[in-house]
């Protein structure tokens, strides 16, 4: 897989993620996770960085099986009920995320999720060498 990240000019740089990832290889799309074990338990009421996770574990078996790794990750999207929750997100990205190879990101905050105590939903892309 050919994976490159850019700052371009006049794009303020982050430590988190990257402007613009580029990548040839196999497309992987996740749905968005959701802090749910299982079983369908949500996981961590009330609890952003419980949540986080959870989402983060999710999102590693749903990569796991397309046989992709979070090293594949070129954009994820993040929906959170309330925007202080992002320190939460944060804490568990930086705890499965490589940043040399930081995806492209974006956050939003909605005013809610499908189901009721839901903190937060992550969406992944990534790309798997072919």
């Amino acid at each position: 897989m050919t994976f490159r990240t850019t700052t371009p000019p006049g794009v303020h740089p982050s430590p988190r993620y990257s402007h613009v990832v580029s990548a040839t290889g196999r497309q992987v799309h996740v749905s968005g996770q959701v802090p749910l074990d299982e079983k369908g338990d949500l996981v961590g009421e009330g609890d952003a960085l419980a949540q986080a996770r959870q989402v983060f574990a999710n999102i590693g078996h749903c990569l796991a099986a397309a046989d992709a790794t979070f090293d594949h990750l070129v954009k994820l999207t993040i929906f959170v009920t309330d925007i202080a929750h992002l320190d939460a997100v944060r804490t568990a990205w930086d705890e499965h995320l490589d940043p040399a190879h930081a995806p492209a990101s974006s956050a939003v905050q909605v005013a809610a999720l499908f189901r009721p105590g839901l903190l937060l939903e992550i969406e992944a892309y990534a790309v798997v060498p072919e």
